[in-house]
């Protein structure tokens, strides 16, 4: 009797999910912060920076597009 395993993902595509996950989570660790001790105070430089402002979302898109990338990819048969 032989065992053929037939699994829906292939291992790359476990690889690729996996990275686009990590890739989201740096992202999003990257939007987190910007607060201020004394609420009177205002940091602009640190809310506005260009971290949080366009390179944390497009992390988090690029993420994403790999994980649906990584889910979508046919297995060579």
């Amino acid at each position: 009797m032989s065992s053929n395993n037939n699994f829906v993902f292939s291992k790359q595509n476990i690889v690729l999910i996996i990275a686009g996950i990590v890739v989201t989570l740096i992202g999003f660790v990257l939007m987190i912060g910007g607060g201020s001790e004394d609420p009177n105070v205002f940091k602009e430089e640190e809310i506005f920076s260009f971290t949080r402002i366009t390179l944390a979302p497009l992390l988090v898109i690029g993420g994403y597009g790999v994980v649906i990338y990584g889910i979508m990819k046919k297995n060579k048969a």
